[in-house]
């Protein structure tokens, strides 16, 4: 399914909205990712949102941030694959040489260019989370390690992941320690199928060993 990605349907103003308008702005973004997303991408996409708002009333972060990157965090994940780095290049997004030979990363950077320039959500720490949701990042915020954690532990995803039930128990005992048991579980996953890893999800969970 191609999504557009340029034209702006939205203008979020996260700092100046009311809970009600938040809601009425949720609901919107509902209906155009039911019919962006498979139903399995949208489910997912419902379990992070929740779960990441959860998180973010648990570290005392904002609420309404938390549920639109969780909510937008996957919305470009069904551009096609291989179209994904030519959008990047029409749109001036960096591709990185990993990129190029494993597309499906993009989805991450140009979800925040949907996050901006489609649904009107100015906020970098929202659009930073959605860029980090897949590899991290050297210096994360508390909302990037949300979101990257709820990617990983929202309810749909399976518990025979290794680790997951100890993810889940750290997640709301300490943020840090939860994003280096996913980084290392979410490595060996990837080593075990032999398939690429971004050195940028290698060089974060390096920084962070020295801590855990």
């Amino acid at each position: 399914m191609d999504i557009n990605y340029k034209e702006k349907i939205m203008n979020i103003d996260i700092e100046k909205e009311t809970a009600f308008e938040h809601n009425k702005n949720v609901a919107k973004i509902l209906e155009i990712l039911k019919q962006d997303l498979d139903e399995e991408r949208f489910i997912h996409t419902l379990g992070v949102a929740f779960t990441a708002s959860s998180l973010a009333m648990r570290y005392g972060e904002n609420i309404f941030k938390a549920n639109y990157a969780g909510l937008l965090h996957d919305s470009a994940k069904s551009i096609p694959n291989d179209k994904k780095a030519d959008i990047c290049d029409e749109l001036g997004i960096e591709v990185r040489d990993v990129e190029r030979r494993n597309p499906h990363l993009l989805h991450a950077k140009l979800g925040a260019y949907r996050a901006k320039n489609v649904f009107g959500i100015d906020d970098n720490d929202v659009l930073n989370s959605i860029i980090s949701h897949t590899t991290a990042a050297r210096k994360m915020s508390a909302l990037q390690k949300i979101i990257y954690l709820a990617d990983f532990i929202e309810p749909g995803r399976t518990d025979d992941i290794k680790q997951m039930k100890e993810v889940r128990d750290m997640a709301f005992k300490d943020l840090d320690a939860a994003v280096f048991m996913t980084l290392e579980a979410s490595l060996e996953y990837l080593k075990q199928k032999k398939a690429e890893v971004d050195p940028l999800s290698e060089e974060v969970y390096d920084a962070l060993k020295v801590f855990f």
